[in-house]
């Protein structure tokens, strides 16, 4: 995923309750989906940002010693400036770019047939 693409506000704004459960019917509903998918994509920031950062990891015998490295401050820099994950999962959600399945719908559709 393309985190600079992302059209997602930095800013928390105010939505539309009756938008947001438009497609599922049900505000709970929605804010699970929405939590899920925060979720997921902070894991996949986390992961991206620690997999870069540890290319600048040195392992030396003393703790004490750190050092700091201009393109290590501006890639964390970068994934500070990100807007947060649940502004992301919810401006994918908006976007119809979000899927989703509930497996205790699949189940009743599968009983009564």
């Amino acid at each position: 995923m393309d985190y600079k693409k992302s059209k997602a506000p930095t800013n928390t704004t105010s939505r539309d309750i009756l938008e947001l459960c438009k497609e599922t019917g049900n505000i709970y509903e929605s804010v699970a989906i929405l939590s899920k998918r925060a979720n997921q994509i902070s894991a996949e920031i986390k992961h991206d940002l620690s997999s870069k950062l540890q290319e600048f990891a040195s392992y030396s015998e003393s703790i004490e010693e750190v050092y700091e490295n201009r393109e290590q401050v501006e890639i964390s820099r970068y994934y500070e400036k990100l807007p947060k994950p649940t502004l992301m999962a919810t401006q994918e959600f908006l976007d119809h770019e979000t899927y989703w399945r509930n497996p205790a719908d699949e189940k009743t559709e599968g009983a009564e047939q």
